[in-house]
């Protein structure tokens, strides 16, 4: 790990700490797993990063995925891809933060990134409190 990843991951860490300092102390079980679910999700590297725009290698999923994305900058356009490059989703997000998707189908995908900043991607099991929705934090 380089020491400039290593800085950006530590600021991450503190606050997942937090955050499960804060879930231990929920009573309702099911709000208690959503919580430390959300702080696991921070600590997980991103399937894909970069800057400004780029084009993913393709993946595979199986069963339905969630796609979740953030971006560092105030313009980032996000397009979901069939292996045979027909567009499946056009996805933004305008003065930054983060958002999801769900890729209902197994398939072949691949995404074109056009930001204007820093951006990361994730590919996670489905949420059944946050599928396709917009938020500043998950």
């Amino acid at each position: 790990m380089t020491l400039t990843a290593f800085a950006a991951a530590a600021p991450a860490k503190a606050q997942a700490q937090d955050d499960m300092r804060t879930c231990a102390a929920i009573a309702d079980n099911a709000e208690r797993l959503a919580c430390f679910d959300s702080a696991v999700r921070k600590l997980t590297a991103p399937k894909f990063e970069g800057r400004l725009s780029t084009t993913t290698e393709r993946f595979h999923i199986d069963q339905p995925t969630q796609l979740r994305y953030e971006s560092d900058g105030p313009i980032f356009v996000l397009y979901l891809k069939a292996d045979d490059g027909s567009i499946i989703q056009n996805l933004h997000i305008g003065g930054g933060g983060q958002a999801t998707y769900l890729i209902e189908n197994p398939g072949t995908y691949f995404l074109d990134v056009s930001g204007s900043e820093t951006w990361r991607i994730w590919l996670e099991p489905p949420s059944t409190t946050n599928a396709n929705q917009r938020g500043p934090s998950l």
